[in-house]
């Protein structure tokens, strides 16, 4: 009720030129929309999580929106540089990828060269030059691919029968997976679970692992696009913010340690893995001479905001257009977050 609303608002004032009156104001020409993607699906990803894929082609329709409405796309660090001194463009938009999913590489990155964007990818770099799906992601995909009837866990090692009858149920049945996986099985002894899991979903693992789906780009291409203009940036080593000091350290520190081999610079840009982030995080990040870092909390960024806490808008299929030419302009920055 609340998102038909909101989108009923939306449409009466783009229709009524309160859009483009926002868009061109001094309010939003002080303020720096940062966009989040996650996957561009290569097959039917986005069918199985629509708040994380979209498919190409609507990658291609938000492009065209920012390139036919005037919206200035900015690399990471010069528009970070003009939000705090004061110098943004009108219209500023920032692109970012989080993971480093080889779909960014075979699908995405032509779009970009295609309307000559910039684009930051925060890269975890411990899967990279791995010939294999990350584990965490493909186990939850997997178990959509057999959705609908009851698994007998102990084929894969767990007491329990796995109901994937509702998506409730499936997410309960992912979780279980996960939280044996990681208290019992070794990288090895995952993906041998992960070959299992596709016997019974009727998944040909050989043939996924030949697309390459959810895989992170290999080091290869990595360097491929980082020569072309791609801007690679820290997500961890490990995809993790433990939250031990010395540990949270480590991960960031492997993490520069691989980027700065493969692309030849000290990335200083972070975005919090899964958007979490918490208090003690701000201090250590600093010590890790980290210049800004990202949340997945919706908002366009201004000068107030803190560097450590820059907020993003995560784009996905369940955003309807209108919700987000509102963000372009500023106006759904005013309206509930929720719903």
């Amino acid at each position: 009720m609340l998102k038909t609303l909101k989108r009923t608002v939306l449409r009466t004032a783009r229709n009524t030129g309160v859009f483009r009156t926002a868009a061109d104001s001094r309010w939003r020409q002080r303020r720096l929309l940062i966009l989040c993607y996650h996957g561009v699906s290569i097959e039917d990803e986005h069918e199985w999580n629509p708040e994380l894929y979209m498919p190409p082609a609507v990658l291609e329709r938000r492009f065209a929106l920012l390139r036919n409405n005037g919206f200035r796309v900015l690399p990471l660090d010069e528009a970070l540089s003009r939000l705090y001194s004061g110098s943004l463009p009108p219209r500023s938009v920032a692109l970012t990828f989080d993971d480093g999913f080889y779909d960014f590489y075979c699908k995405a990155y032509s779009l970009l060269k295609e309307f000559g964007f910039p684009a930051t990818v925060y890269l975890t770099t411990w899967y990279s030059g791995r010939n294999e799906p990350v584990f965490d992601p493909a186990c939850h995909y997997l178990l959509w691919k057999a959705r609908g009837g009851v698994l007998d866990g102990r084929q894969f090692g767990i007491a329990e029968q796995l109901d994937l009858s509702t998506p409730a149920a499936l997410d309960r049945a992912r979780w279980a997976l996960l939280n044996f996986a990681r208290h019992s099985l070794d990288e090895e002894g995952k993906q041998e679970l992960l070959k299992q899991l596709a016997r019974t979903a009727g998944v040909d693992y050989g043939e996924l692992v030949r697309k390459r789906l959810l895989q992170i780009m290999t080091p290869g291409e990595v360097c491929e696009l980082a020569r072309a203009g791609i801007d690679f940036q820290l997500h961890t080593h490990r995809h993790r913010t433990p939250s031990d000091r010395d540990l949270f350290l480590r991960e960031i520190r492997d993490n520069r340690e691989r980027l700065q081999a493969l692309t030849g610079r000290n990335p200083v840009h972070f975005c919090y893995p899964s958007g979490v982030h918490k208090p003690e995080f701000l201090p250590w990040l600093a010590e890790a001479s980290i210049a800004s870092a990202t949340t997945c909390e919706p908002d366009l960024a201004s000068p107030r905001s803190n560097p450590l806490l820059l907020p993003r808008l995560v784009d996905h299929c369940g955003l309807d257009e209108v919700e987000f030419e509102g963000w372009l302009c500023g106006c759904s920055a005013f309206l509930p977050r929720r719903g």
